[in-house]
């Protein structure tokens, strides 16, 4: 009898399809050599000013990330500082874009991290659910803008049914995250099913898994902490969509100001599709086409598109792992002065 392959297997053979799929659209999308070579040297002459102020938009959306952990995290009585909370959130960029298995991967990686630093279980889980629930608000809420300035700037062109569509999945979005207690009930029942079906999670752990969802839904949050929550989400896209507008600035590149919102959602929507690395190839891919069709030329949309994915993408892994270093090798310090002071007090006590 044949068994099944190993879910580890089925993570990394999705991946590596994934990943197929991502480099053949970028050798679609960069596969012309004269445009390839035109968007380079847009490169070779870029406007340092509109550089810099796409460095900084990136760095401050990191820094905004943290800043929406710590709040929420609060809100579950857990107290972390804003500088380790930036690393951890490079950090967690760095693990979703490469390594198989997202969002489970990051999502465990950050947890852990909480716990380290004195989170509770139900704390710690509370707020990745909190945060991933407000981020889809706030990215919704962009999206439905960019649908709508779209729509605008494409004469006699009015589709008010797809507004209205967008506002009530906003608004269920939100009733869900002021009444999370059903998300969480919702999860204790499919905890229940799976083990029914598959016998998984067995009894300690799933024991342990139905004892955090009951201690999440004990965390209050009123309508206006939900508020406070999404607007700083929303407000992290924004800044986030700055950086792809200085971008442009960057390469003397031409602001197509009906599409670039939209462009940029649709973008970030298909970036977070589990099963392409990044969205590697489909991001690049999503961009140029959406800019192209609103007017900006071929060349300086493929310039735009590789100076943005290089800054967001390629730099933030390269940094990411750096801060991963920097996490593990401070919690290694730690250890040691922990052992250290432990073997100091017993020799002081011998």
């Amino acid at each position: 009898m044949g068994t099944a392959p190993p879910r580890r297997f089925v993570t990394y053979l999705f991946y590596a399809l994934g990943l197929a799929v991502g480099l053949f659209i970028l050798v679609l999308l960069f596969g012309k050599r004269h445009e390839l070579t035109g968007a380079f040297h847009e490169l070779s002459h870029l406007n340092y000013w509109w550089v810099l102020g796409a460095f900084a938009a990136e760095a401050l959306s990191f820094v905004g990330y943290a800043y929406l952990q710590r709040v929420v995290l609060r809100m579950g009585g857990a107290r972390l500082s804003l500088s380790s909370l930036t690393l951890v959130s490079l950090a967690n960029i760095a693990i979703a874009y490469t390594i198989p298995g997202e969002p489970a991967v990051s999502s465990a990686y950050r947890y852990r991290f909480f716990r380290q630093r004195g989170a509770s279980g139900a704390s710690a889980g509370w707020a990745i659910l909190t945060i991933l629930i407000a981020q889809a608000i706030g990215m919704s809420l962009l999206l439905l803008l960019g649908v709508v300035v779209a729509l605008a700037g494409n004469t006699g062109v009015h589709d008010t049914a797809l507004v209205v569509v967008g506002l009530v999945v906003v608004l269920a979005a939100g009733a869900l995250l002021v009444r999370r207690d059903l998300l969480l009930r919702f999860l204790g029942s499919v905890v229940h099913f799976s083990q029914r079906v598959t016998g998984h999670p067995r009894d300690a752990l799933g024991r342990r898994i139905e004892s955090t969802l009951a201690r999440m839904r004990d965390i209050p949050m009123s309508t206006g902490s939900t508020l406070h929550v999404v607007s700083i989400a929303t407000m992290i896209w924004l800044i986030d969509f700055l950086c792809l507008v200085c971008c442009f600035g960057a390469v003397h590149a031409t602001i197509p100001w009906h599409g670039v919102l939209l462009a940029f959602g649709v973008s970030q929507i298909v970036a977070s599709l589990p099963f392409i690395p990044g969205g590697i190839g489909v991001v690049e891919g999503s961009l140029a086409v959406i800019l192209v069709a609103y007017g900006t030329a071929k060349v300086p949309a493929l310039a735009v598109v590789l100076f943005y994915r290089l800054l967001t993408f390629w730099l933030a892994i390269l940094v990411g792992w750096a801060c991963i270093g920097a996490i593990e090798w401070r919690v290694r310090a730690a250890r040691t002065r922990s052992v250290t002071t432990d073997g100091a007090v017993l020799v002081e006590g011998s």
